[in-house]
């Protein structure tokens, strides 16, 4: 059945209007002024609301396999499309690491049968798994992740002959985790001799520094210049490394692109007072001067992608003490409704919003029809009602973890539809929908 979405601010492509959209067959068909329904056809009249490209997330942690009581990817896609995100990119570091061909696949399967959002899988890279890398195939995964910085089982990579290999012999976008080991385990020292096992979450930015970012940052873009490696840096943390990167070359011609997360973007080290290990990130969150430097990169282009680095541990991990307690936070059901206020703010514009978190990870990966609204393209797409509010609370929060740091938080807008391959999935209050998302391909 035809779906005709009619009456919305379409916001795409640097422009807002109003117009409507018509949908078959999983794809946008027509986008006009005005298209006039005929019988049969399913018609949402969507006045006064707004419609932007589904967003495309090209950095969670769905905890699947081994790690499913803090999340799966069942329950924490059905958290993303809740939140407007109809894509995801998830990485290796579930148990056991994806670092086969075998494992990797293993995961696709998972998604196939659970995820309601689109999927796709990076390949993790070990200190000795070359070959199992280099048999990635372009086309249907998004690319290659590397820790350049502790992680999960074995995925810090921190030989250099192996980190030369990589850069110089893999022809897939390498997405890095960029933290100096040597400098975290040094700082670390120096605290405990400080505090014992009490240390604070307050010297959290002040083990994993500005100086264990900027040093990792700046040595994965020196061999991917060297070997003119097409590396995406994610998560940036701090206002330093925002100028390694390129801003005046269209993204699409970037060969060296970065990312910045919604939790360096929202909160700052003042949070840690309230919000403890809540907002333990690797890297972690540092500064206003930080946050406020993260910003001015991304508006100016220096960063190029805003995504979530969605990574949920349960509240009985999360209240342990700093040591003990794991880093990362659940963030995509409520990543574009943050993002969405900081527009009502006025520190960046809702078509900059629609760049960064659904053009931008299109272009910057290659992705195939998505990321747009275009006739021809898949109708992955978000409808937001400007006139409603949402306060995050755990009576509605999707998560298998069942918390959020912006537990407390009223947002000024409400995800109210989205639409995957032209599927209602989401109807604003629940789940509508058991149809599964589809595997991201990509031009390359």
């Amino acid at each position: 059945m035809k779906k005709l979405l009619k009456g919305a601010t379409i916001v795409n492509e640097g422009r807002s209007f109003v117009g409507d959209i018509l949908i078959h067959n999983k794809r946008i068909e027509k986008i006009a002024e005005d298209i006039s329904p005929i019988p049969g056809m399913e018609v949402y009249d969507l006045s006064g609301k707004i419609v932007l490209p589904g967003c495309i997330d090209d950095q969670v942690h769905f905890r699947e396999p081994g790690l499913t009581h803090k999340g799966t990817i069942r329950s924490e896609s059905r958290a993303a499309v809740a939140g407007g995100i109809t894509s995801f990119m998830e990485m290796p570091n579930t148990v056991p690491n994806a670092l086969t061909q075998e494992l990797l696949e293993d995961k696709y399967t998972i998604a196939q049968h659970n995820s309601p959002a689109n999927y796709s899988f990076f390949m993790g890279a070990s200190n000795d798994n070359l070959e199992e890398v280099l048999k990635t195939n372009e086309k249907n995964v998004c690319g290659v992740k590397i820790f350049m910085g502790s992680s999960t089982g074995n995925m810090l990579v921190d030989n250099e002959s192996t980190l030369t290999n990589l850069f110089s012999q893999v022809p897939l976008l390498i997405a890095t985790h960029c933290e100096d080991e040597a400098t975290i385990r040094y700082n670390t020292e120096l605290y405990k001799e400080k505090y014992g096992d009490n240390i604070p979450i307050s010297s959290h930015p002040l083990i994993r520094s500005e100086e264990a970012c900027y040093l990792s940052s700046s040595m994965a873009i020196a061999l991917a210049k060297k070997y003119n490696t097409r590396l995406h840096v994610l998560h940036i943390s701090t206002a330093r490394e925002v100028g390694l990167f390129d801003h005046k070359t269209p993204l699409a011609e970037k060969r060296i692109t970065a990312e910045a997360c919604v939790h360096h973007l929202w909160f700052s080290d003042k949070n840690y007072e309230d919000k403890g290990n809540f907002i333990k990130w690797n890297p972690a969150v540092k500064t206003e001067q930080d946050r406020d430097g993260i910003w001015k990169g991304l508006l100016d282009n220096h960063i190029d992608i805003i995504a979530t680095d969605h990574a949920p541990h349960t509240l009985d991990e999360k209240s342990k003490s700093y040591l003990q307690a794991p880093s990362g936070g659940p963030l995509v059901q409520h990543a574009l409704l943050a993002m969405l206020e900081k527009v009502k703010q006025g520190v960046l514009s809702i078509e900059k919003v629609v760049e960064k978190m659904a053009h931008a990870p299109a272009v910057c990966f290659q992705l195939a029809e998505r990321g747009f609204i275009r006739e021809g393209y898949f109708a992955d797409i978000v409808v937001v009602d400007p006139n409603q509010v949402v306060k995050v609370d755990k009576s509605t929060i999707l998560y298998a973890c069942g918390w959020s740091p912006f537990e407390g938080v009223t947002f000024s807008n409400k995800i109210v539809s989205t639409f995957v391959n032209g599927n209602l999935v989401w109807d604003g209050n629940a789940i509508c929908s058991e149809e599964k998302g589809m595997r991201l391909l990509f031009n390359r």
